[in-house]
């Protein structure tokens, strides 16, 4: 059975390429796509990414996305293409403070260190992107959350939209792909998003993948021969007490990842959901 599923990420290549989710962004939506799936993709418009070299539309209903994040009242908007090449829809979410002003480090400044506001901004991120549905008059059987960038989502799904419409029944796949600090917050950031921080989250310094397992329906974990993050990831106390929610899909260390057989495998998570 066909499944509608709602990709979502910080990098595909050509458009944004800092991490191998990038890679993985781009032939995943493929083959899925072919396998006869529904899938669109979505991710931040960086200043960085030229609209005439990739044909960026403008889609009237799209001009202006209200929600409310952190208290306050905001207005996104977002314009529409395809990946080159391909017949997969890609949106690309517009923000002028928090998604333009980024270089194509992404997530760091030139000096190498990690901004300070990373987690506002992908907190505001998830916000936006599940405020898009009313918009694009579609509802997606899943929403795949690629990273820790992606892993506000599961929690504002669950606190904020579960069950209104444009959103029912919806599942939330949480996709891990590396395990770094980049996926620890500060506990003001999960809060102000409006998510719950579960009991396991103990101190000021969160994991976002503890708050994600506790509210996504599913966690998959791509563990390397050279980097066993599912073991990483059973450390922590908040995923660890979600264990049941997790599979583990095995990627060879090469340049080169087998994305047909990894599609495969989501496919299935996909299908018992």
């Amino acid at each position: 059975m066909a499944k509608k599923i709602f990709y979502v990420t910080t990098e595909i290549i050509p458009f944004a390429n800092v991490s191998t989710i990038a890679d993985f962004s781009i032939n995943v939506p493929f083959i899925l796509q072919e396998k006869g799936h529904d899938i669109r993709t979505i991710i931040p418009k960086y200043g960085f990414i030229s609209e005439r070299k990739y044909i960026l539309r403008e889609v009237i209903r799209l001009r202006e996305i209200p929600f409310e994040f952190a208290g306050e009242e905001h207005i996104a908007s977002a314009k529409s293409a395809f990946i080159p090449k391909s017949r997969v829809q890609i949106y690309f979410l517009e923000d002028d403070q928090w998604f333009k002003p980024l270089t194509n480090l992404l997530y760091k400044s030139k000096n190498g260190r990690v901004l300070s506001d990373n987690g506002e901004r992908y907190g505001f991120f998830g916000k936006a992107v599940l405020a898009t549905l009313p918009h694009l008059f579609w509802t997606p059987d899943i929403f795949m959350c690629n990273g820790w960038q992606a892993a506000f989502i599961p929690g504002l799904y669950k606190e904020f939209y579960e069950g209104k419409e444009f959103y029912k029944k919806i599942k939330t796949v949480m996709a891990v792909h590396d395990f770094n600090d980049y996926a620890v917050m500060n506990r003001k950031d999960v809060e102000l998003a409006g998510i719950k921080v579960p009991k396991t989250s103990k101190g000021d310094a969160i994991n976002l993948y503890e708050v994600a397992a506790h509210y996504a329906d599913k966690i998959v974990v791509f563990d390397r021969p050279s980097d066993k993050i599912s073991e990483k990831l059973l450390k922590l106390p908040g995923v660890q007490a979600h264990k049941k929610k997790i599979t583990k899909i095995a990627i060879k260390d090469d340049e080169s990842p087998d994305y047909y057989t990894i599609s495969d495998k989501l496919e299935q998570v996909f299908l018992k959901l």
